[in-house]
């Protein structure tokens, strides 16, 4: 993809050194900072990559994990936990397929008040091509190597853990 933003330096690194002039050397500022441009260039990548499906990054996990469900279908709330977003985000994604047709609304039979969101003929189709399309560009992370993908997975679980999205050592458990 090359270099957009084309500057002579890393701007980042200018805000590191300027940072450890006012405050005092700080390390974690330059990670954060690193983190967050990174995710932007990433959900530009996969954002792109997934444009020609109609679909977000967002909209493709909900549809993965559709997928991942023995029965296709999962309730809105059961999204929601295990995609980590507020219940808002998850009505609002499954408004925009449900639209596109890629996912259809049922009532949750073991519910009687719950919603249940079921991927469709066409979502799953959607799904296998985004997919194809997402593991030949390796998620925008091609610059690393498969060793390097493994220890920057482990780094980012620290921190997640750190901050009680599960119990340390738990396994991935079920859809």
């Amino acid at each position: 993809m090359g270099n957009p933003l084309n500057l002579p330096f890393d701007p980042i690194e200018r805000a590191h050194e300027n940072w450890a002039h006012r405050w005092g050397p700080s390390p974690a500022m330059a990670a954060v900072t690193s983190i967050m441009r990174a995710q932007q260039i990433l959900i530009g990548q996969l954002d792109a990559t997934l444009k020609p499906y109609g679909l977000t990054f967002a909209r493709y996990e909900a549809l993965v994990l559709l997928t991942f469900s023995s029965t296709g279908a999962l309730p809105l709330g059961k999204i929601g936990e295990r995609l980590m977003v507020h219940p808002t985000s998850v009505t609002n994604t499954i408004d925009r397929l449900e639209r596109q047709g890629f996912v259809r609304r049922r009532p949750n039979p073991s519910d009687g008040r719950g919603t249940l969101a079921e991927i469709t003929d066409e979502g799953r189709e959607v799904v296998e091509h985004a997919t194809r399309d997402l593991l030949a560009m390796d998620f925008g992370l091609d610059c690393y190597s498969a060793e390097e993908l493994q220890e920057l997975h482990v780094a980012l679980r620290k921190l997640r853990v750190g901050f009680g999205d599960f119990p340390d050592g738990a396994g991935s458990g079920a859809v």
